[in-house]
Parts: C-alpha cells; structure tokens; sequence
C-alpha cells in the first residue's frame, strides 16, 4: 500500500470518541508500521455525492491507497493484515480469519445492540423491557470469550488483526462493567489497549477531534 488515507467523521459526541471503526484501522496500519494520512467528514458532506462514491452509506471508515477506496473495517483490516505477518502470521492465516469473523458476526452483534439500547436510545420507552435480555446475551458471548481467553494472552496466543477487532468490539460497552465482571476479559482488554500502536491511533484520531470541535453559538 501506499500514499495510504483514512476517513474518520470529523467530530463526534465525547461518549462515541475512542470507539468509531476508523480506530481499527488506524491501529492496524500502526502495528504494521505503515504511515498515512487523516482526513475528515463532517456530519452534513456525508450525503454529498462525492463522498458517497467513496462510500454508498456515507459511513466511515474508508481507506483510500493508490487510487482506490476500501470500505468496511474488517475488510480493510484484512487487507492491510495480508501485507504484515505481525497482523496474520503465515502459519496461523485461517485461525487469524476465523477469530476476525467471530470477532464482527459472533461477539460484536450482541455488544453493538446493547450500546445502541444505552447510548443511542435509552430516552425510548421499548429500551427498558429489550435491556435485561441484551445484557444476558452480551454476558453469554463475553463468558464464552474468557473461557477460550484463559491461559493466552491474546486470542491466538500471540497478537494478530483479529486482537484489534475483539478488543473495539470490546470497548463498546466500555460505559458498563460488564468487561470488568470477567477479570480474564478485562487483563485482555487492558493488555491490548496498552500497545503503543494502539495509543497511537487513538491520538491520531482524538487529534482530528480537537482541531474539529464544533464552537458553541
């Protein structure tokens, strides 16, 4: 890859920052020591025409290398993991796949539901009945997780693309305890949040929101 960029949305609300998908493949191309560029969408050009041919969902993110858009984080994640061994150890490909799967369609699901239930809709009166059962069903998918966790440090013993999706996925209920009932999960958690790939990426992506930071009327 290169003359590599990364489109994240320009600013968002304090509670979303730190957890929008841009993040994954920020972190991504920091572990894989590739550099790029940041740039930003603000919240009214994300239906402009020029910004949906990059992305038909005015979404984020999209990486744009070489003159050609990439959309979808774990399909960008995968991309830029078949370029570094660090990312997908050649011997251990299919694994790296796999967990990058269960990752997206097995533990991000349930998560994602219960952030929407807090975060996004908790003004809504159907949220009070729907949260028990979301919760129950987050804790499910996080007690299987600690179990196949216990005794690794990473999901596959040693650190892949598939530790960066688990552990976004993981920080969307980063507004609950949830993580920290299961101290396995948490270790995990705090072990892959301590990378300074990962603390680069965060300060490249927070830096995009203080200079964007809208100003009060």
């Amino acid at each position: 890859m290169k003359d590599i960029a990364v489109w994240g949305f320009a600013w968002v609300p304090p509670f979303a920052q730190g957890l929008v998908r841009d993040l994954r493949v920020r972190w991504a191309l920091e572990e894989a020591g590739l550099a790029y560029e940041s740039r930003w969408i603000d919240a009214d050009e994300r239906t402009s025409e020029s910004y949906r041919r990059k992305h038909p969902f005015g979404a984020v993110p999209v990486l744009e290398s070489n003159g050609e858009a990439m959309i979808e984080s774990g399909a960008i994640l995968y991309a830029i993991a078949e370029q570094c061994d660090v990312l997908m150890p050649p011997d251990r490909r299919t694994e790296t796949l796999a967990w990058m799967f269960a990752a997206l369609n097995t533990v991000e699901p349930s998560i994602w539901n219960l952030f929407v239930i807090d975060q996004l809709k908790s003004d809504e009166a159907w949220t009070k009945l729907r949260r028990p059962g979301a919760v129950d069903e987050v804790k499910a998918r996080l007690a299987s997780l600690s179990a196949w966790l216990e005794g690794r440090e990473y999901l596959l013993g040693r650190f892949t693309a598939a530790d960066i999706l688990m552990a976004t996925v993981l920080r969307f209920i980063r507004h609950t305890n949830l993580v920290a009932e299961f101290s396995t999960l948490d270790s995990y958690l705090k072990r892959c949040e301590a990378r300074p790939a990962f603390q680069a990426a965060v300060r490249n992506q927070a830096e995009g929101y203080v200079r964007n930071t809208p100003v009060a009327a």
